[in-house]
């Protein structure tokens, strides 16, 4: 009788609803709790209520914060967005460019024969000299110097040593990766004396002193990246007096006279001296040593009448790791194009055509062949 009258059905129900009531109550504290900022615990954001439409419960919402992320946001994306591509054209872009490169040669210094007379030339050197990077044996500078391949651009056909020096011969010394205490141990040893031939001699030498061996073991002479300078002041001065050798043991080997042209050392940073910017290891003193390098071959080659040097370093600032920033005074408008091979020590084949032409241009200027005047000091 008592539970027939008994409302139980009515007492489920009001549980529930308490159970409700409290879960929304817990709810809405930890909420409330979780919008507070802890600085100062006042609401970082209105809160809303919106009734759930399976249980009945109300729920609340969190209106959109304030709008100083989203303008962070868009300042973030208006600098990134453009600054990208900006860093990879102006950092990181290393475009070769195509067609002719370097300096103009003066096309009416090889209208004329120069000379009836036997000429030998011969190469010298390290790499640059042998030729790495050019894309053929026809293209590399001292081949280049000699004779135009089948592919000359037509500002340089005809502009060559043998078409002014038609009895010429060649024979190129040169080994990849030598350094100078090697290319005077090849003087001594391998190149023998030509006794009735005047001697053009094309070189580079001192390039591998430098960069070997790319920081990967402790400086020494003859390879000496990372060196301090003051580490580097001995092995200058061998330097100096290793290259003083072999231009006196050079002139010995051609009795009849002969002319030397020794490039000078070029720098892929483009005189900023950021090695990293060729992927090496940072070398605070690297660009000191560079030029303390370029003066001793400047210096030596002085003291000779017949030694002239070749402005490589020159010639190529503005077409290293930096070619692509026009704000640096040197900056090539013209050809704004990186000229180093991808072992970073050599030229590619743009830049041996670059090579070739301040060499060629540097013999018509220098050489006693053209004014009949033959012979060395």
């Amino acid at each position: 009788m008592l539970a027939r009258r008994f409302p139980f059905n009515l007492i489920l129900e009001g549980a529930t609803q308490r159970n409700r009531d409290d879960e929304y109550n817990q709810t809405n504290a930890r909420l409330q709790k979780s919008f507070y900022i802890a600085s100062d615990y006042k609401p970082a954001a209105a809160i809303c209520m919106r009734e759930d439409p399976f249980f009945g419960l109300r729920i609340m919402n969190r209106r959109p914060r304030s709008r100083r992320r989203l303008y962070l946001l868009l300042l973030v994306a208006a600098v990134v967005i453009p600054g990208v591509p900006a860093y990879i054209e102006f950092f990181l872009s290393r475009p070769v460019g195509e067609g002719p490169a370097g300096p103009k040669v003066k096309l009416s210094s090889f209208d004329d024969v120069w000379s009836q007379r036997k000429v030998q030339v011969i190469g010298v050197g390290d790499s640059i000299t042998a030729g790495l990077g050019a894309k053929s044996p026809s293209h590399t500078f001292f081949n280049r110097v000699l004779e135009n391949p089948d592919d000359e651009f037509a500002d340089m056909k005809g502009v060559c040593l043998s078409a002014v020096l038609p009895n010429l011969e060649s024979e190129n010394y040169a080994i990849s990766g030598s350094e100078s205490s090697t290319h005077l141990d090849v003087i001594l040893e391998t190149i023998p004396t030509y006794d009735d031939s005047f001697g053009i001699v094309l070189m580079t030498s001192g390039g591998n002193d430098l960069i070997h061996s790319y920081g990967r073991s402790p400086p020494r002479e003859c390879a000496m990246y990372s060196a301090t300078l003051e580490q580097a002041e001995p092995w200058i001065e061998n330097f100096r007096d290793r290259l003083d050798t072999m231009f006196r043991e050079l002139a010995e080997k051609f009795p009849d006279g002969c002319e030397i042209y020794l490039g000078d050392i070029y720098d892929p940073t483009d005189g900023v001296g950021d090695a990293p910017s060729v992927f090496l290891p940072d070398w605070p003193d690297g660009l000191a040593i560079h030029d303390r390098y370029n003066r001793v071959i400047r210096d030596v080659a002085g003291k000779y009448d017949f030694v002239h040097v070749v402005p490589l370093h020159e010639t190529f600032l503005g077409h290293g790791s930096h070619c692509r920033q026009f704000w640096r005074s040197t900056y090539d408008s013209d050809d704004p194009h990186y000229w180093f091979y991808t072992n970073i020590e050599d030229p590619n084949d743009r830049g041996y055509d670059a090579i070739r032409r301040i060499f060629l241009k540097t013999i018509a200027e220098q050489s006693t062949l053209r004014s009949g005047v033959e012979g060395s000091g």
